[in-house]
């Protein structure tokens, strides 16, 4: 079984909260997770509502159903029972007043939708919960890297060196995916995004939300996916499903809440200046997006840069909350650009302030312009920026001024 970078932080989230919220999209390996868990660190009862008979008995009686386990509990896809969070909240308060001072992580649940989005649940267990993100494989995991990428990007300690050959980029991308897939054949591929794909639209959306026209959003991920690494722009998007903007937007973040796409939003600090203010959307995983846009990706790294390059960008962003969700290093995710079109791709902002940005090359050099963005971003931001990089498909760490750096993409995972 491959390592998941998050086991640790899940361990320790258990000796310091009454109740773990374990979220992320189906099939990222969360059920794998936690039985393991179960069997070792934390032996905990198992209870899983894809069983009816289990969720039949929570939606019965939701707090007898809660008090009949005595020890440790384990609740798999606790989106399916949204009527157990008012009990989990009084078994909760019951012990801290029993038991002042320390808590000690008794429910551990885990959930294929992003509750926390839903008020009417997530306040529910307000102050009493602790949420952590369970995605698809990582670069990081796959590979067995090093894992100290945002670490050395967030205390500009890159150095000049040259890089032994690696893994193709390709094989990387197609491997950080979901678990059961992550060396499958392109035909199980296929077959398997269609089935996954059909049973979160089809029948996982139902249970969270009421949705008068399901049949629009397959066709909507197929546009979001179209424009991944582009600005939201929601007139535009509903044009192209023939919807008006407000449901458009609402059917997208309904997509988010199930871990399908996410945002990125823009970066600025003083709403006064001409910064763009529009997110930008992305795919959850980039073997996700391939199949939505029936993108083959060898023959686009060969022969169709701009093909490869929206892939690219996407693969990138989705490492990045993989690695944030797993890491100790506490930032934010953004995108940056100007009202005359200066970019950098992302942005990682501390809660100090301090800040890095990235670019993404899909070429294998890089010339002085490739900084232009990250320049005007250090502009904006004076002694809080960090660092700067420009990752690339190169194999050599070259500096290119004070706190600048052309990076090869290998390092994302080996640093």
């Amino acid at each position: 079984m491959i390592k998941r970078q998050l086991s640790q932080q899940l361990f320790q989230a258990l000796q310091s909260a009454s109740v773990v919220y374990l979220n992320g999209p189906r099939q990222a390996g969360k059920t794998t997770l936690v039985r393991a868990l179960a069997k070792g660190q934390w032996p905990a009862e198992y209870v899983s509502f894809d069983e009816a008979s289990m969720l039949g008995a929570a939606e019965s009686d939701p707090e007898a159903f809660l008090r009949a386990y005595e020890g440790r509990l384990i609740l798999d896809e606790v989106q399916m029972a949204p009527a157990l969070f008012r009990p989990l909240k009084l078994l909760v308060d019951e012990v801290r007043t029993a038991k002042p001072g320390p808590v000690e992580g008794r429910f551990l649940l885990t959930g294929s939708a992003n509750v926390m989005a839903l008020p009417t649940l997530a306040n529910a267990l307000v102050g009493r919960m602790n949420v952590l993100g369970l995605y698809p494989l990582s670069a990081v995991e796959v590979l067995e890297g090093k894992g100290g990428f945002l670490e050395c990007l967030m205390r500009n300690a890159f150095k000049p060196r040259t890089l032994a050959p690696g893994r193709e980029l390709t094989d990387v991308i197609q491997q950080a995916t979901f678990p059961e897939i992550s060396t499958s054949s392109p035909a199980v591929r296929r077959r398997w995004f269609e089935s996954y794909i059909t049973t979160i639209l089809q029948r996982d959306v139902r249970q969270i939300a009421d949705i008068a026209k399901l049949g629009l959003l397959p066709n909507l991920l197929k546009v979001l996916a179209s424009r991944a690494g582009g600005l939201i722009n929601e007139a535009d998007i509903a044009r192209s499903i023939g919807q008006n903007a407000v449901t458009t937007k609402n059917y997208r973040v309904l997509l988010q809440m199930m871990f399908l796409v996410f945002e990125l939003k823009p970066w600025y600090r003083n709403i006064g200046k001409r910064l763009v203010k529009a997110g930008k959307g992305y795919v959850i995983d980039s073997s996700m997006l391939c199949h939505l846009q029936q993108i083959d990706l060898e023959k686009a790294a060969r022969s169709d840069p701009h093909v490869f390059g929206h892939v690219l960008e996407n693969f990138v962003a989705s490492e990045l909350v993989k690695q944030l969700a797993a890491s100790e290093i506490e930032a934010e995710l953004f995108h940056f650009r100007t009202s005359d079109g200066k970019e950098v791709d992302f942005v990682l902002e501390q809660a100090n302030g301090k800040l890095a940005g990235i670019e993404v090359k899909g070429r294998g050099s890089i010339t002085a312009d490739d900084f232009k963005g990250l320049q005007v971003l250090r502009s904006h931001t004076a002694a809080d920026f960090v660092c700067g990089i420009v990752l690339y498909r190169g194999r050599k760490v070259i500096p290119f001024g004070e706190s600048m750096w052309a990076v090869p993409m290998d390092m994302l995972w080996n640093a």
